[in-house]
């Protein structure tokens, strides 16, 4: 052992710089390695930045999915974020899209009643944004239960489309089925038309209030509404639905139109996301749903939408966050791209300061602990020479110039030595001892 102090200490007399370099590393080289380790765990849980352009899938481009579509895209661009807004035929295309794997679409606008977690375990919900009222329009006698429609014909809405489901789930619990009634593929204009010419009894339509159709057909003097005298008890069998009440006088307060308050069922079309989403991008589009549909409607009161609930949809936590307590602060006070940039900062700091702070704390003790080992180590190779000069006869005629040459590659050692201010005290006890040693050592050989 005391040889291989010896081997270190010459080394690092021949050598100081290498020997420095290598105390240097001792030191710093396992700090160095958790610096190291701590980064790449970092880098593992560091989310990706969020997209620049996102697809929704949305409606026909004439109709109100289409153009709340384009109002969100607004929203959007004004952070920097491209949003696609691509049309189709409707819920039933939307959800398909949303469901494929190998479509680009991400988010996308549902009718209430056309899926749900069950159907569609990988979407989300940003809440529901606003009603889509089921309008019974119809020829004759005033009806107000749906059963009183059998055995007519009726316009329920293209194959495949969300209008089409609801009415078919609907008529079905009121009995009414293609074996008892005639239930024709029309929708929009086409069913309109069918109905003022009195080719079909009643149309099915689920649009918005300020869809020009709706518009049109309310000022009819040859159609009447359907007021759903039922619509407490389809609410209950249904909870997608709502019960809603059109105000008299509330589409032309002039003209008075309607002339009674009207009771409507109407589903609340739903925002959904994929849940792969990025969750940057999902505050987005709360941002922007609460923008478009917070405001007063026909319908409702303002701020009943977007909800923070959702009837068959798992609720985005990161939605429900934005809904409670709005941007997050970097987002307040920094552009969206800046304060993303920031929040992903945070995520690589907090493991790697986690790392950080202890060794700032430690690696002080860790440089004294070293460096009171190396004056161990030259004590203890003082303490041999100190044994071996105990042991020579008094009054030698011969200097040991062995003994000699020992202190001196000690005091040669230690004096090369970068000696911290905190560590003086045990530098100069260290070459007080070897005086001490070098007087004993004369004493023995005057």
């Amino acid at each position: 052992m005391l040889e291989n102090v010896r081997n270190k200490q010459r080394e690092f007399v021949a050598n100081p710089s290498v020997a420095q370099g290598r105390e240097l590393l001792m030191t710093l080289g396992p700090a160095a390695l958790l610096i190291i380790v701590a980064v790449l765990l970092a880098m593992r849980f560091m989310p990706p930045p969020p997209p620049k352009e996102v697809s929704i899938t949305t409606g026909a481009q004439a109709g109100g999915y289409h153009g709340f579509g384009e109002r969100y895209a607004k929203v959007l661009a004004r952070h920097g974020v491209k949003l696609n807004v691509v049309p189709s035929a409707g819920s039933i295309e939307n959800l398909e899209r949303l469901n494929s794997p190998t479509s680009p679409i991400s988010v996308g606008l549902l009718q209430g009643g056309i899926g749900n977690n069950q159907l569609a375990p990988d979407l989300l919900s940003v809440g529901r944004v606003f009603y889509e009222p089921l309008w019974v329009f119809y020829r004759g006698p005033a009806a107000t239960m749906l059963h009183e429609l059998e055995g007519k014909r009726l316009a329920v809405g293209a194959r495949g489309s969300g209008t089409r489901v609801l009415t078919e789930e609907l008529l079905k619990a009121s009995g009414i089925t293609a074996a008892n009634a005639t239930l024709l593929p029309l929708t929009g204009q086409q069913a309109a038309d069918a109905l003022n010419k009195g080719d079909v009894a009643a149309v099915f339509l689920a649009l918005s209030v300020q869809a020009p159709l709706i518009q049109e057909l309310m000022r009819s003097k040859d159609v009447g509404l359907m007021s759903f005298s039922q619509a407490d008890a389809l609410t209950r069998l249904y909870p997608y639905l709502a019960r809603v009440t059109l105000p008299r006088g509330v589409i032309d307060i002039r003209a008075n139109i309607p002339a009674q308050d009207v009771t409507l069922v109407a589903p609340k079309a739903a925002l959904v996301v994929r849940n792969s989403l990025h969750p940057a991008i999902i505050a987005l589009l709360a941002e922007a749903a609460q923008e478009v549909h917070g405001k007063n409607g026909l319908l409702g009161p303002a701020g009943e939408f977007p909800t923070l609930t959702d009837p068959e949809f798992e609720m985005d936590s990161d939605a429900l966050r934005y809904y409670k307590s709005g941007p997050t602060f970097w987002k307040r006070i920094l552009p969206f791209w800046l304060a993303n940039m920031a929040e992903r900062a945070l995520v690589f700091l907090v493991p790697l300061l986690t790392i950080l702070i202890p060794l700032v704390k430690i690696l002080p003790v860790v440089y004294r602990w070293r460096f009171r080992q190396r004056l161990l180590r030259w004590y203890t190779r003082l303490k041999e020479v100190e044994q071996r000069v105990a042991e020579l006869p008094r009054g030698v005629v011969s200097d040991p110039k062995e003994l000699h040459a020992e202190l001196d590659d000690i005091d040669d050692a230690v004096s090369r030595v970068p000696v911290p201010i905190q560590f003086a005290e045990q530098f100069y006890n260290m070459r007080e001892h070897l005086d001490l040693v070098r007087g004993r050592l004369r004493t023995r050989t005057a």
